[in-house]
């Protein structure tokens, strides 16, 4: 019974290892218009821990990643999105957080939106 039991044990934790991967590639919509935008998107996901590559691209609007899934996850990168400023499809940034970024990149204003499609 004890060798059913360790060989259960032993089939669940790599089981779970195995489900969660060390330079998993994520991509997600962030909100914003500008090269400083990036800049601070690239920063805000590479500060949080596991997150070993962060590419915003402003056109798109699409932030690539390369994260370990034992360290971190999606809702944490999105966490530290919005705490920046920045809105994501499932998090929407404070008006207090919205408020410090930079008048160039209020992207909830079209017109500071129309001036960055030139």
């Amino acid at each position: 019974m004890k060798k059913v039991i360790t060989v259960l044990v032993l089939v669940f934790f790599t089981a779970t290892s195995f489900a969660q991967e060390k330079n998993k590639k994520v991509t997600m919509e962030v909100d914003g218009v500008c090269e400083m935008c990036k800049i601070r998107i690239e920063k805000a996901a590479l500060g949080v821990k596991g997150v070993k590559y962060a590419l915003w691209d402003i056109p798109s609007h699409q932030l690539s990643l390369i994260m370990d899934e034992r360290k971190t996850n999606t809702m944490e990168v999105k966490t530290a999105l919005v705490a920046v400023g920045h809105d994501t499809k499932e998090l929407k940034a404070t008006e207090e957080a919205y408020n410090k970024v930079m008048p160039c990149c209020k992207y909830r204003d079209d017109e500071v939106v129309k001036s960055h499609e030139n």
